[in-house]
This record gives C-alpha cells, structure tokens and sequence, in this order.
C-alpha cells in the first residue's frame, strides 16, 4: 500500500527527533566511559528503523482532537517509538529471538564484545537488559520533555502509568502461559496487553490527552484501537510462522521453538488430530527445527483451518476498527489517516 505523504513527511519528522534525541543521549552516556561504545552501538542500532506507526497513532490522536500540526506533539509522539524500542530488546530477550529486521537482536549483536572472556552469553544478556531499561527511561524523558506546557503533559501522565503497567502485565503473562495448555481467549488477552494496547490504544490516547479531548473521544479511539492492535499481533503471529526471513526480517521457527502462547498455535491445537497433536506437541519448544519440521507445523496448521480462522479474526477485527470512525465527527485529515493506518498495520508483509 502506497503510503500517504503526510504520513511520509510525519515519519520523516519522527526520525529526525529520534536522532537528535538519541545522539545527544548517547553523547552524554559516551562522556561517563568510552567503553560504554558497545552499548551506544546498540542504542543508536534499535532506534534507527521500525514503521513508526506508534508515533502515527499518536500524532493522529492529538489531531483527531482539533489541535493543529505541533512540531512539540511530535517529539512527544516519538517518545512511543522508544517505548517499542525498550518493548523490542526485553521481548528479544525473554524469546531469545536472534533477528530483528534481519540484523542480530541486542543480546546477540552484544556477544562479540565479551567474546574472548568468560559468560559470554550471560554478559551480553545483561546489557542488553540494560540497554531495554535505559530506552524506557529516555521516553519517558523525552514525552515530559518535549516542549508541549506543563498543563498539557500533566493531563496525560495517568495514561503513561496505564501504558508501562499494561506492557509488564502483557509480558508477564505471555511467560506465564508459556508452554501451557492452549486457550484462544488466553492467547487473545496477551495479544491486547502485551501489544494491542500500547501499539495503537495508548499513543491515540495520549494523543488525545495532550490535546485535552474528553471521554467520549477517547472510548472511540479504543473502539478503534483494541481490535487494531488485536489484529496487528494476529498479522505478526501469521507472518512468524509463515513469512520467510528474507521479508520479515526475523526468523519463522521462534514461535514454535519458543512454545508461544499464540492463537494461531492455540487453534490448530485445538482442531488438531491425535497424530498432529502429538507432532505438534513434539516440535513445540524444541531448540531448533529442521525445514522439513517447519514444513509438517505449517502444515497441520493449514489443514487445521487455523491459518484461515486467524485472517478471518484479522478482518473482523479491522471491520470493528474501521466501523468505530464511521458518524464520528473528526477533522477529514485525522479520519482519512486513522483509515489508511488501520489497513497499514494488518496488511503487510515485515
């Protein structure tokens, strides 16, 4: 899909606000120690790429709400790309995920700097552990910071608890029900703690917030929001199994190997018979799989009808958003954004 040049020239902006942002944090973090040199590397490294459509949401909720082009709103928009940049090193961490946008992960690309010494692995977990607090606290520093007055941040600063706390709790439980019994509704409420929520409910409404909207336009925004973000995750959890890594940029066996608990595994699962079950049950969580065992997984997961069920929750789920925006009174350009970013999300390939 052809991205609209607002959208372009706003992920621009973002961009340029990440580097400034960043290369002056690193700068500072450079002045305490040069040998903290990897650690920046891997700073500057994941914040430098992603499709920024935290930031979008979050913008497009500030306008939604009347409030005109704000250079300040967009720094305070590109505080959710270091939300997700913190949100991507912990998760990398707990799947033990070795790529991301097709370079090694955090925690691996760290390995090569205690490669001659001792707990190589263990150490490089760490400051990648590290690395992902840091990035917390650098958007929470640069939200409170951004320019907007103190009386505008001050509306939004029960919604940035909400957010952190509704992120931990979606990790926690994603690792709780790891490896456990499958459950759609389980998996489903993962999906809208662990990214649903923070990808697009959260930044609409801070957005919103900031801009001092009231209730009514912010229940619209998690209409349209909850099942956006659910079914931006389902996109995500199709494209783990069956993208190839050459698009998506990350490997096809994680989830299994990692024993997920995702709908799409949940429901093949469920319809699965005996023998798949048992295959499935046999590769789910191993260390690692061979093409042909990537091959049988995908396979029960087709003849089980839950490829099929995941796009049709998909296009449910973008109904219900799209339909949420229908009779409501927004600014024609927040509306027609709003739009475009709800089929943005859910139909891509990476």
């Amino acid at each position: 899909m052809t991205e609209p040049l607002e959208q372009a020239a706003l992920k621009s902006r973002v961009e340029r606000e990440l580097e400034r942002f960043v290369g002056a944090e690193v700068e500072a973090l450079l002045s305490v120690d040069e040998d903290l040199a990897p650690l920046a590397d891997v700073l500057r490294a994941v914040t430098s790429r992603g499709k920024r459509l935290r930031s979008a949401f979050c913008y497009w909720g500030w306008r939604a709400a009347g409030q005109p082009d704000s250079d300040a709103l967009v720094r305070a928009a590109a505080s959710m790309e270091l939300v997700h940049a913190a949100a991507v090193v912990h998760d990398d961490l707990i799947d033990d995920s070795s790529l991301r946008h097709g370079r090694p992960t955090a925690h691996i690309a760290l390995c090569e700097v205690f490669a001659d010494g001792p707990r190589q692995t263990a150490r490089a977990r760490s400051l990648a552990m590290l690395a992902g607090d840091l990035l917390m606290s650098w958007a929470g520093q640069l939200f409170t910071g951004c320019g907007l007055p103190a009386a505008y941040l001050a509306q939004a600063n029960g919604l940035w608890r909400v957010l952190a706390r509704e992120l931990i709790a979606g990790e926690a439980l994603e690792i709780l029900h790891t490896a456990t019994e499958p459950d759609v509704g389980r998996s489903l409420k993962v999906i809208r703690y662990k990214t649903a929520k923070y990808t697009v409910e959260h930044p609409l409404h801070l957005g919103a917030a900031l801009a001092g909207a009231g209730v009514e336009l912010r229940d619209v925004f998690s209409d349209y929001g909850l099942p956006l973000g659910e079914a931006f995750q389902l996109r995500d959890d199709l494209l783990g199994l069956f993208g190839e890594p050459a698009t998506t940029g990350k490997a096809n066996t994680d989830d299994v190997t990692g024993a997920r608990p995702t709908a799409l595994i949940a429901l093949a699962r469920q319809s699965a018979t005996p023998a798949e079950h048992r295959a499935l049950m046999g590769l789910l969580g191993r260390s690692t799989l061979t093409p042909d065992q990537l091959a049988r997984v995908r396979a029960i997961v087709q003849r089980t009808g839950a490829h099929t069920r995941v796009e049709d929750m998909i296009t449910e789920r973008v109904t219900l958003a799209t339909s949420a925006l229908r009779g409501v009174d927004l600014p024609r350009p927040a509306h027609l954004a709003l739009t475009h970013l709800a089929a943005a999300a859910t139909a891509r390939q990476d």
